[in-house]
């Protein structure tokens, strides 16, 4: 598996540009942020953003993130 260097996030205004969030989809029981690392996902997601925006009658942006700062390290137990 490649480390990942990129990630693109669909994104929705709400009150105002200051005012986004990432769009997400409800699958079962689980919220799904519409959110990869690769374009074949971002691809696979773009027709669920489509017609979240038309339901929503919210404009949503695909947007990408290529600074990477590793924050924390979670490790399993031993």
């Amino acid at each position: 598996m490649p480390k990942i260097e990129t990630i693109y996030a669909f994104i929705s205004t709400e009150k105002g540009p200051n005012d986004e969030g990432i769009v997400a989809m409800k699958v079962g029981d689980t919220w799904m942020p519409l959110v990869g690392a690769d374009m074949k996902r971002v691809d696979s997601l773009r027709p669920i953003a489509k017609q979240i925006a038309v339901v929503t009658k919210k404009r949503i942006v695909l947007a990408k993130f290529t600074v990477r700062q590793d924050m924390e390290e979670i490790n399993p137990r031993k």
